[in-house]
């Protein structure tokens, strides 16, 4: 593969509109993404699925913002994986975890179904822009859990934008990330129904996106097929990763909001974080926190 194919086939996102202002469509390509929160995180095999799908749905719904403007998906439900938060802002940065790294199912029960893992529950969907103080929050209940169902449902009930959806995560049998990514198309205003019922009746023809991937398709031509038998122009490309901006100066103004109290039960000892959404472990010294104990202590007098 030549350095210009190998620099196509990175995980990067597509944005394109119908030539008649219709509808737009958003094609991301997130193996390497889903691959490293696999590893960062030592997810089981339906958590690597069901993560990977949600980092890329938050990916696609980033892709509609603005500069570091950022979307938090989390699901919560009452099955075994408990909880998951995937966050992604116009950048093209992406992170999110899982609540419980290891649940599994039981696969030997013939009635096990991927929704199972997340249950009954909510999905929220939290919007940071520019110029608001507050994010802008919507919900509704889990009523698929495999992820892809519960955000078409999303964009119809909350957002009130008539949409498709195609997220995908395909696994190597060892467990490994072999390809993932997903398409939006949502409709413009004014456009006519047709156009939508057309492509959605057309998606669920298209070879899931982890095959179209493993195939050698380039996300621009995932985007054509995706959108046939419509004319598409793109309107830009980026570049997407698995990157989380914690660092050890944020943990230590974090341990400096603790009341006095709180910071006299840790007796000045050397403190290690792990952050939740990336796994990276993050150590405070012990002087370090003596100078966070000590003035929290003269703010008392």
């Amino acid at each position: 593969m030549s350095l210009k194919e190998d620099l196509l086939f990175k995980d990067r996102l597509i944005k394109g509109i119908e030539a008649e202002g219709r509808f737009k469509i958003s094609v991301v390509k997130t193996t390497d993404v889903v691959q490293t929160a696999r590893e960062n995180h030592n997810l089981s095999i339906i958590n690597t699925v069901l993560l990977g799908r949600t980092l890329t749905a938050a990916m696609l719904l980033a892709s509609e913002l603005k500069g570091e403007e950022r979307i938090k998906i989390r699901l919560e439900g009452n099955g075994p994986v408990g909880m998951i938060i995937a966050e992604a802002n116009r950048a093209g940065e992406i992170r999110g975890y899982v609540q419980n790294h290891d649940a599994e199912l039981d696969y030997s029960d013939p009635d096990a179904t991927i929704g199972d893992g997340i249950g009954i529950g909510l999905l929220v969907v939290s919007k940071t822009l520019y110029n608001e103080a507050e994010p802008r929050t919507s919900s509704i209940e889990i009523a698929y859990g495999d992820i892809l169902s519960d955000m078409a449902h999303y964009m119809v009930q909350s957002e009130q934008i008539p949409s498709a959806f195609l997220l995908d995560v395909s696994l190597k049998d060892s467990g490994e990330v072999r390809q993932a990514g997903g398409i939006l198309i949502q409709r413009m205003p004014g456009a006519d129904d047709s156009v939508m019922d057309h492509l959605q009746l057309h998606l669920e023809k298209l070879p899931p996106v982890a095959q179209l991937l493993a195939e050698g398709s380039y996300i621009d031509e995932i985007m054509h097929k995706a959108s046939s038998p419509y004319q598409v122009k793109e309107l830009g490309r980026q570049p997407v990763h698995f990157f989380c901006r914690c660092s050890s100066e944020r943990f230590v103004n974090a341990l400096s909001m603790l009341s006095f109290d709180d910071l006299k039960e840790l007796k000045g000892e050397e403190q290690e974080i792990v952050c939740h959404y990336c796994g990276r472990k993050h150590h405070v010294s012990k002087k370090e926190m003596a100078a966070i104990y000590e003035t929290a202590r003269a703010k008392l007098n």
